[in-house]
């Protein structure tokens, strides 16, 4: 597939200079050696992950899922492709996961031909003047590790440091950044939107029909459990964390090591304060803790959350809205950076950040405008390692199927054809110079 990066930038010029969906700022350069980059996930993108815990998921009867992911964006095939399009975007990093259902299908039974394969991907991306940020576990793993009782396994942290240690042995010598863990409070997130009841009685069934499939009384998912299982399953990722990084320091102490968190912008409105931090603490709080020694802390924002004193606060009417009809607003990236280094006292690195939104327009301004936010709280002394888009392709996002359209790329499903949408460009033009 042969892409041409003038090409990109030029189609997001236009946009790049179009207002921003915030206060404009001046144009200034970001720290030298700024990571840019674009996201993807194994599962989200690959295709046929027949051994993970969502593959059945997505196969039972009843299921939660609109679609099944099947091929995918069949990037398990077409990796370089997709490692040539972040090249040519003017990026220098790219952000993806090893599947640990492929590498470790069976307890104990790993796979050199996998391990063989995301080296290659590893590699791929050096030689193409591209730092790998790799994610350990994004959310899936392998379908008997769930049937253990997944994260409420009192030995899911031993098992997590045997597949981080045998993974980091083969790939880590050319991984940039390590992220452990990605969203591990995103459940808890999700409670306090507020899902509502006939999706949570229809994940109830569906991780029913998962347990009677798999031949065992209780089965829970990386990012699918029932609300009784939160706090066991924050206490166990917690540890498996601090398991999984001491394993990968073991085998190479230089690799920076952090984990990733879904954030809101948390604002306080006249008198809630008190609610506010209230939330902070219940999302956070256990992992601003835990990541007590950790080289970075991956900061996933998409929106801001208001709190007054009876709790979560409505979006303005006047709100630009996306996929879903959430607020897009961009200064809330910046927000979030400025919380997630004051609970933490470490470096940030903005792993996913991003709008689901079929108007591309949207996103084209959303990128900038965030950034020039985030470019004044490095200016205030925030210390902020870079900046990684979610995502790359427009993918599969989870029960919601191929509906959200996130990606800088669209991908034809049947063929499978990749194709930079402007906002590629724009945040192309901004990486390529360094500055906004």
């Amino acid at each position: 597939m042969l892409i041409d990066r003038r090409v990109i930038l030029a189609a997001g010029a236009a946009l790049a200079a179009s207002p921003a969906l915030g206060q404009p700022r001046r144009a200034t350069g970001f720290p030298k050696g700024f990571l840019w980059g674009a996201s993807t996930a194994g599962h989200q993108v690959e295709g046929n992950n027949v051994a993970s815990d969502t593959w059945l998921m997505e196969n039972v009867t009843p299921s939660v899922f609109a679609d099944k992911s099947g091929d995918a964006c069949n990037s398990f095939e077409l990796w370089a492709q997709d490692l040539d399009l972040v090249k040519a975007l003017g990026l220098n990093s790219y952000r993806f996961s090893i599947e640990w259902a492929r590498i470790e299908p069976e307890p104990g039974m790993f796979s050199v031909a996998m391990l063989d394969h995301y080296k290659r991907m590893i590699e791929g991306a050096r030689a193409r003047g591209l730092t790998p940020v790799v994610t350990y576990s994004h959310f899936t793993a392998p379908r008997w590790f769930s049937a253990a009782g997944g994260w409420t396994n009192r030995q899911a942290p031993q098992l997590f440091a045997r597949f981080c240690d045998r993974a980091t042995r083969h790939l880590g010598a050319g991984i940039g950044h390590a992220v452990t863990l990605n969203e591990p409070n995103l459940l808890r997130l999700l409670k306090t939107i507020g899902l509502p009841p006939q999706l949570l009685d229809a994940q109830r069934a569906m991780l029913a029909a998962a347990a009677k499939a798999a031949g065992t009384p209780k089965f829970v998912a990386g990012n699918v459990a029932n609300a009784e299982d939160l706090d066991t399953m924050q206490t166990i990722m917690v540890a498996a964390h601090k398991a999984g990084r001491d394993a990968i320091k073991a085998v190479r102490s230089d690799l920076p090591v952090g984990v990733s968190l879904a954030m809101f912008d948390d604002q306080a409105l006249p008198g809630g304060e008190a609610k506010r931090d209230a939330a902070r603490a219940d999302l956070y709080g256990a992992w601003t803790d835990a990541v007590r020694g950790d080289d970075f802390f991956g900061v996933q924002n998409y929106e801001r959350a208001r709190w007054d004193k009876n709790g979560k606060v409505a979006a303005p009417a006047d709100a630009v809205r996306n996929w879903s009809g959430n607020e897009v607003w961009a200064p809330s990236l910046a927000g979030a950076v400025r919380y997630a280094h004051q609970a933490t006292g470490l470096p940030i690195l903005v792993t996913e950040h991003g709008v689901g939104t079929d108007d591309d327009a949207i996103r084209a301004r959303f990128i900038p405008a965030a950034l020039a936010d985030l470019k004044k709280a490095i200016d205030d002394g925030v210390p902020v390692q870079g900046y990684i888009h979610w995502s790359l392709l427009d993918n599969f996002e989870w029960i919601f199927g191929y509906k959200p359209k996130y990606g800088l790329v669209a991908v034809d499903r049947t063929t499978f054809r990749r194709t930079p949408k402007p906002s590629a460009g724009v945040l192309g033009r901004i990486a390529a110079g360094n500055a906004l």
